[in-house]
């Protein structure tokens, strides 16, 4: 059983304390082979809990080495259940089939992560159409088609939650300046956060949104944005993994609709070690993308570079 409290400030559900345990919820996480999804996934499995391991990935690729089947296999050894399927995002019917073999196999639905992300850092000009509609279809689409095939189930689960891994809607020009078609995918997450939280609000389905802090050090980061300075000056996809967890362990019908920073939120629950998120204490943090100015973060984190 785990442990938690409310927020404190304008959060929901300020006051008393719930417990309530994971083991034996069944996660529906898209992108779940690999970074931080899989770090979710193996949290959720440690705490008992039933993972479908959705996505496109299921033969090693020569940068990105896991797969569906190796993350189902670290998901069994961390104490869960796993069920791998290749997922298209993009297309319906593979995730609605994929959802309804998920209940089929575990017997329901509790938890929806939606992290499927594509990245396109760069400017208007330079932005190819196809990558654009590409990068719109999984991100914001997928995050929508997701959520709109789980909901049936959800509505049947005792506490239900939906997840994106997306920003606090902050509409300043600097971050969409340079990387446009990128920063109106992830927005698009979480538009579908806020419309869907209110859409939700009376069925006692949570819909939350969660983003990082600082760069998180993935295979996938240190691909696209260069070197092991970088992966250095991150912090693990561990913080996410607990911030999620501590999500799911919350009265759904109380804690919706909220936009939330990986360690201010954990500060929030009484978390004050955050240098064991650190892949490197040596070197200040390099911060995230998308990180609104007016939510500081906790005196704990440690250094992060301006």
């Amino acid at each position: 059983m785990r442990r938690v409290r409310r927020l404190h400030g304008a959060q929901q559900g300020i006051g008393r304390e719930t417990t309530i345990s994971l083991a034996g919820k069944t996660l529906f996480i898209i992108g779940a082979s690999r970074g931080i999804s899989l770090a979710i996934a193996l949290k959720m499995a440690a705490e008992g809990a039933n993972v479908t391991v959705a996505a496109k990935t299921a033969e090693p690729h020569p940068k990105l080495e896991r797969t569906i089947y190796t993350a189902a296999e670290e998901i069994e050894q961390a104490g869960g259940k796993a069920l791998p399927l290749v997922v298209d995002v993009r297309d319906e019917d593979s995730v609605k089939g994929a959802i309804d073999k998920t209940v089929e196999t575990f017997g329901g639905l509790d938890t929806v992560v939606n992290n499927a992300s594509a990245v396109q850092l760069t400017n208007v000009q330079k932005t190819d159409m196809k990558r654009f509609d590409l990068i719109h279809q999984i991100n914001t689409r997928g995050t929508l088609v997701t959520s709109k095939f789980a909901i049936p189930h959800l509505e049947k689960s005792e506490n239900r939650h939906i997840l994106m891994l997306s920003p606090p809607l902050d509409m300043r020009e600097k971050w969409f300046a340079g990387h446009t078609t990128y920063s109106i995918a992830k927005y698009g997450m979480s538009l579908v956060v806020l419309g869907l939280a209110g859409e939700l609000r009376g069925t006692g389905i949570a819909v939350n949104a969660l983003w990082l802090r600082t760069v998180i050090a993935t295979t996938a980061v240190k691909n696209l944005l260069g070197d092991d300075a970088m992966m250095r000056s991150s912090r693990s996809p561990q913080i996410l993994a607990d911030a999620a967890a501590a999500i799911f362990a919350k009265p759904a019908r109380e804690f919706t609709g909220n936009f939330l920073i990986d360690d201010t939120f954990l500060a929030g629950e009484g978390w004050m070690d955050f240098d064991q998120y650190r892949m490197d204490l040596s070197v200040p943090l390099t911060p995230g993308f998308l990180v609104p100015e007016d939510i500081p973060a906790p005196a704990a984190t440690g250094p992060v570079e301006a």
